[in-house]
């Protein structure tokens, strides 16, 4: 079996079992069964489960950000409308999951961010992009008069991530879209009007 595979393997286990049980819940026993691989094999490419889940949530992010190039996409639509679809894509996957993933980063952030300074550091750079994605998006609406541009647009992103997150957690703990609906409304009819 490829180096490679097996590495692959185990990451692709290892989100899966963080996404159903957390970091904490998680052995590496179960990672490397998940990848059908001997646990040895785990430490031949990891020094530790805390760079493991640092290696995952870069897989994450790497995976997310395709759906953010909608945000750059002029296809799409205006940027209001690139960042209404952006959300409603992020929202579909959501519902796919039947509300109980959650978003992974958001997940970490408050189960371990504060036992791994590794942990911790490599999420506040996943939320610092993915703020500065969604700030060009909030600017060029602002730019364009589609958006209230009485408060900069690195608050405004950060504000809509900050109800996102918050969004997320609640929809997973209800199990349902309300949340969703919510935010939508209150975003794209209220805030940014």
């Amino acid at each position: 079996m490829a180096t490679t595979d097996v590495r692959e393997r185990l990451l692709d286990s290892g989100m899966d079992a963080f996404y159903a049980r957390g970091f904490n819940a998680t052995g590496v026993q179960e990672i490397a069964n998940g990848a059908n691989v001997p646990k040895g094999s785990f430490y031949n490419h990891f020094d530790s489960k805390d760079a493991f889940a640092v290696e995952v949530v870069e897989r994450y992010w790497d995976r997310g950000s395709r759906a953010l190039r909608i945000l750059n996409d002029a296809s799409v639509g205006d940027p209001l409308a690139r960042l209404r679809h952006y959300f409603e894509t992020l929202i579909s996957a959501r519902k796919t999951a039947k509300y109980r993933s959650g978003c992974l980063i958001g997940n970490f952030s408050s189960e371990i961010s504060d036992q791994s300074e590794m942990m911790r550091e490599r999420i506040e750079i996943a939320f610092r992009d993915w703020t500065k994605l969604l700030e060009v998006c909030v600017r060029e609406a602002q730019d364009s008069g589609l958006v209230q541009t009485d408060l900069p647009a690195s608050v405004v992103a950060a504000f809509i991530l900050n109800a996102w997150q918050g969004t997320v957690l609640r929809a997973k703990v209800e199990r349902g879209d309300v949340p969703f609906k919510q935010f939508m409304t209150m975003i794209f009819d209220g805030f940014l009007n």
